[in-house]
């Protein structure tokens, strides 16, 4: 009897609240729309790369780079692990709670690596340094990982080249995939420098944990035309996911990362363009 008095004494207080429905929340969920495949979402993330002078100069930390990624007000950050103290999982974790307590998402991590290598224990070495920093990956929460495919070994050919570093990659995306965790190959470095090079082993990895990190600066002459052009081709791959960067002011470089189908190559091309009316050299990262 007291629990049905309590009961009414509370729908009273309630007021017009409790003559409210019940809402079933299984229905509701079926109830909203899903996103469109080819709607891009834009997010701006702040690289610790941009303070490269900063780090090396031993005047920044990366917790004192997650302040100034909030004082920019990004929506994420990403870690370059060339300035982290140390992997140790009571570290990285500080840092996953860092991050949290002030807001932000880790977006991704960067890496060294070289899987342009002729001889097989070399690979396979890189294949456990990246294994290694995958690991990291997973306790920071971070869904990806920066990867270098590296420099042609002196009289090697370009189809070699493609050979070793799809194998060595295809192994560290079986690795990666089991924890959830994207590797994305920049293009930054002799393999895969150019588009048709990346894309091909991609193609050849043919993983769903395999991205491309598409670096516009590095496309030499017209960029936005190679830019467009690649957005083009990795569009009617059937694994599409695109990630975008945008070099901005001298106090960091904001990252705008994007995700979906086609209309990415117009935002693709348009953050091209605009950078080049701006006279800066742009840097936009795709991951595929």
């Amino acid at each position: 009897m007291s629990k049905a008095i309590f009961r009414r004494e509370f729908l009273a207080a309630a007021g017009g609240a409790a003559v409210l429905p019940a809402v079933n929340p299984v229905a509701a969920l079926a109830n909203v729309p899903e996103p469109a495949a080819k709607q891009a979402r834009l997010f701006p993330d702040c690289c610790a790369y941009s303070y490269l002078k900063y780090f090396k100069g031993g005047s920044l930390t990366m917790e004192d780079f997650i302040a100034k990624a909030v004082a920019l007000q990004s929506h994420s950050v990403d870690i370059t692990t060339y300035w982290l103290k140390s992997t140790e999982p009571e570290y990285v974790t500080s840092l996953r709670h860092l991050a949290f307590r002030n807001g932000l998402a880790l977006s991704g991590i960067a890496i060294r690596c070289n899987m342009c290598q002729a001889d097989a224990s070399k690979r396979a070495e890189e294949v456990r340094n990246i294994q290694h920093w995958v690991d990291a990956a997973d306790v920071l929460g971070a869904p990806h990982v920066r990867v270098f495919g590296g420099e042609v070994p002196p009289g090697a050919t370009e189809k070699q080249a493609i050979d070793w570093v799809a194998a060595a990659w295809k192994s560290a995306c079986d690795y990666s995939a089991k924890k959830g965790i994207t590797l994305g190959i920049e293009t930054h470095s002799a393999i895969p420098v150019r588009a048709s090079t990346a894309l091909e082993i991609l193609r050849r990895v043919d993983s769903p944990y395999a991205g491309i990190n598409l670096d516009i600066s590095s496309l030499g002459q017209k960029p936005t035309r190679r830019c467009t052009q690649t957005y083009k081709r990795a569009s009617r791959m059937p694994r599409t996911r695109i990630f975008a960067t945008s070099s901005a002011s001298r106090s960091g470089r904001l990252i705008w990362i994007a995700s979906g189908g086609s209309r990415l190559r117009l935002v693709a091309r348009d953050m091209c363009q605009r950078n080049t009316r701006r006279k800066r050299t742009p840097r936009l990262a795709c991951r595929s």
